[in-house]
């Protein structure tokens, strides 16, 4: 009853199609965002490459380039994981979004069980997509926590280097 009650008014159909736009719209944008740390450690692994190759470097030093570029690495593995659930999330948002279309048309054209098919496979992708959020937005608070690790490690070296 309760889906007849939604169907039958057209602000219901369309609270369908647009939430899953909106948050199509948050999924992208954290997509973008996640790119662009993601560019900025793949630029940080390359230059930390370049440090280990270019000179002769002492078993010490080389260690400490080493574990910072291992770091690096764990850190553009959690981004790539991230991208990975947001890219998730905007497919299943826009399928959401276009299965809540198709719902809205086989109720019009009174084809019940196609109707409510389309809205449970439109709450399945929805159901995915704002996981993909909460995952994605998890693997960025762990990459920010282990960058902020980095940072202090780095602050701690060069603070210990400067008093010698």
């Amino acid at each position: 009853m309760a889906v007849d009650q939604i169907g039958a008014n057209p602000f219901g159909i369309l609270t369908f199609i647009v939430a899953p736009a909106i948050l199509t719209n948050a999924s992208s944008v954290m997509s973008l965002g996640t790119s662009n740390r993601f560019a900025r450690a793949i630029d940080r692994a390359r230059e930390l490459a370049g440090l280990i190759e270019g000179k002769d470097l002492n078993e010490e030093k080389t260690a400490s380039l080493f574990r910072r570029m291992q770091m690096t690495e764990r850190r553009s593995q959690l981004l790539v994981r991230a991208l990975t659930a947001f890219y998730t999330s905007v497919g299943s948002f826009a399928a959401a979004s276009l299965v809540s279309l198709m719902g809205a048309v086989f109720f019009i054209a009174h084809h019940e069980w196609l109707h409510e098919a389309t809205q449970v496979i439109a709450f399945c992708a929805g159901v995915i997509g704002v996981g993909g959020l909460v995952a994605g937005s998890s693997l960025l608070v762990s990459e920010t926590r282990l960058t902020l690790k980095i940072l202090r490690d780095e602050t701690t070296r060069l603070t210990e280097k400067s008093r010698t």
